[in-house]
């Protein structure tokens, strides 16, 4: 839980995607996330967390649906979503916080 306050502690906008490998939505996110990624260079952040390998941390934040699409600044948490969505709109969201 620690390293996950390192990750969301930093001015640096944090795209968090919970995923799961099993998961059908989760695999369609996964070139997504690439082309958000390469639009925002270092200007963000996108980290997958595996909610199989990081159970406890997706219980602690009630992460129920696949996949959950999280942006974090400063350790707070800006904007929450699940489901599906596009690039557009997650580098719309993202550059928000910038």
């Amino acid at each position: 839980m620690s390293k996950f306050g390192e990750l969301i502690e930093t001015a640096v906008p944090v795209l968090l995607d919970f995923y799961a490998d099993w998961d059908e939505a989760c695999k369609g996110m996964h070139p997504v996330l690439r082309d958000v990624a390469a639009a925002l260079g270092d200007k963000a952040r996108v980290i997958k967390i595996d909610v199989e390998k990081n159970h406890e941390l997706a219980e602690a934040l009630r992460v129920k649906g696949l996949p959950t699409l999280m942006i974090y600044k400063n350790g707070e948490m800006k904007w929450r979503q699940s489901g599906e969505q596009d690039a557009n709109t997650l580098i719309g969201l993202v550059k928000e916080y910038v």
